[in-house]
């Protein structure tokens, strides 16, 4: 076996390092802008969460991108058919069978909305709660070691 990759990107006078660095640096600086915080660009970047994971703001950004996404769908759709051969008759037919239908795959995904909703408010919740225990212990830290130093020469 060779080490020569099976895809090879370049031109002569490209550098793609160049290229991927300053990708790298335009998105850090459109995150840093909160362009990206959206649940779109949070899909899109699920893989790099497990970088993102170091950051401070990651709950935070991770809490919200999971408050845009949690709620299915549940408006009507079009139904199309690509088939010319009893393409109209197939609509017609699955129009029929969403229209039976439609009541009871409304009150479930009603009911997994509002699971879902609390599901993240509940995260949210607890998010805030050890933030703010946080907070207080690393006061309540400051004040002890405030005291145990020492006062003057």
């Amino acid at each position: 076996m060779t080490d020569t990759p099976a895809l090879s990107i370049g031109a002569p006078g490209f550098d793609v390092d160049r290229l991927v660095a300053d990708l790298q640096a335009t998105v850090d600086r459109k995150m840093a802008d909160g362009l990206y915080a959206d649940a779109r660009v949070a899909r899109a970047e699920r893989t790099n969460l497990v970088h993102l994971r170091a950051s401070d703001d990651f709950i935070a950004f991770y809490l919200t991108c999971l408050r845009e996404a949690v709620f299915v769908d549940i408006s009507d759709y079009e139904i199309h058919e690509r088939r010319r051969f009893l393409g109209p008759l197939l609509v017609a037919f699955k129009k029929t069978v969403w229209k039976l239908l439609k009541f009871y795959t409304y009150r479930l995904w009603s009911q997994q909305n509002q699971v879902n909703g609390l599901v993240v408010t509940a995260l949210e919740g607890m998010e805030d709660q050890t933030a703010s225990k946080l907070a207080a212990l690393e006061q309540r830290i400051a004040e002890l070691e405030a005291q145990t130093r020492p006062h003057g020469p």
